[in-house]
């Protein structure tokens, strides 16, 4: 039996929910496998630690966590409590650029008995790679002087190493599925890393030669997403394009609520973090009224990531199952509650054994 250890953070607000939900799937969904299990381990890592610490994480705790298989964690931030550039920069982005996970991976895929608020989606099934450690998110830059004459200055960096990578990890997908590969770029108006991003892109799908391609700019992109999203299969994107898309695509599912993300270490020298996009819902906490899909979906990301696909699968066929039995959270139109979600895809687990 294959015996993987997972770091679970679970969070701030309704990740301290939505975490154990999907815990409860996973485990359900081993069991029935029989070749694997779970052995998860807790740290309480959030914005009610760092009141007490000072820190959103110990300053050993990049060193633990390199001890797991992967990371699977919740949703982060309460801006009541902590500024969000603070708990973001001290554990999400903090574990996203130690650990390497040079790669983020967000689907949008329109779900059996999920609404989309497009009036034709046409069933879409894309896939947004966004860079995930370097582009705009960069933290070079700086302010200085004051008043009238204030200024700031941040500093976007596109390596090749990192633009090529995220590129190559793109078209490898792309050729699983329908070989299809849009380029998000914006060379008319970013005069220096977008015309080097198009010229990567040029350079590097020459090795891919079964994949169709087009490159678009972000905003005729964004429009394009939302007219006719099931043009796209695999969509690459800097670090700040694709984190715009990729909300857009949660929008267009149906709700940001069941989109999942996982952040790869391509290389796999170090562990990958696994988290839903959704935030952490301060207003709902504690209410039992989250919706537990994105984390869900989540897990069943790394399950893929772990080699366990058809398992994967059918983890997705259960949320399909569900969603279509109409057993929903109050977010997308339903009156359920996490736990009776959670336990009718469990129960759709099992008796599919």
């Amino acid at each position: 039996m294959d015996k993987f250890e997972i770091a679970v953070i679970p969070g701030d607000g309704i990740g301290m929910e939505v975490v154990p939900a999907a815990m409860r799937v996973l485990d359900a969904a081993a069991d029935i496998h029989g070749g694997l299990s779970f052995e998860w381990t807790t740290f309480p890592w959030n914005c009610e630690y760092y009141l007490k610490h000072g820190t959103m994480m110990p300053d050993d705790g990049i060193a633990t966590l390199r001890g797991f298989h992967q990371i699977f964690l919740g949703a982060v931030g309460m801006p009541n409590l902590v500024p969000d550039h603070v708990s973001l920069w001290g554990l999400l982005i903090k574990i996203r650029r130690e650990m390497q996970q040079s790669v983020n991976v967000r689907p949008a895929k329109l779900l059996n008995g999920l609404t989309s608020p497009l009036r034709n989606p046409s069933a879409f099934d894309l896939v947004v790679v966004r860079e995930n450690s370097e582009g705009e998110y960069s933290d070079i830059g700086g302010r200085i002087h004051q008043g009238s004459d204030e200024m700031a200055i941040q500093s976007a960096v596109f390596t090749r190493k990192g633009t090529e990578r995220v590129m190559r990890y793109a078209f490898q997908l792309a050729e699983k599925r329908r070989k299809h590969v849009t380029s998000a770029t914006k060379s008319n108006g970013i005069s220096h890393s977008m015309p080097f991003w198009d010229e990567v892109f040029r350079d590097v799908l020459k090795d891919y030669p079964e994949c169709a391609t087009i490159s678009h700019h972000i905003d005729a992109l964004a429009a394009f997403l939302v007219m006719k999203p099931h043009a796209f299969d695999v969509i690459v994107a800097s670090n700040l394009f694709g984190d715009i898309l990729t909300d857009l695509g949660g929008a267009i599912m149906g709700s940001i609520g069941v989109a999942p993300a996982a952040n790869l270490n391509v290389e796999r020298t170090y562990p990958s973090m696994f988290e839903p996009v959704h935030g952490s819902a301060p207003d709902i906490a504690g209410k039992g009224l989250a919706n537990p899909l994105g984390q869900i979906w989540t897990g069943k990301m790394m399950l893929d990531f772990m080699g366990y696909e058809e398992l994967g699968n059918l983890v997705l066929d259960a949320m399909e199952a569900t969603l279509a039995a109409g057993v929903k959270t109050g977010d997308i139109g339903g009156v359920s509650s996490t736990s009776e979600v959670t336990n009718t895809i469990i129960d759709y687990l099992r008796r599919r054994t």
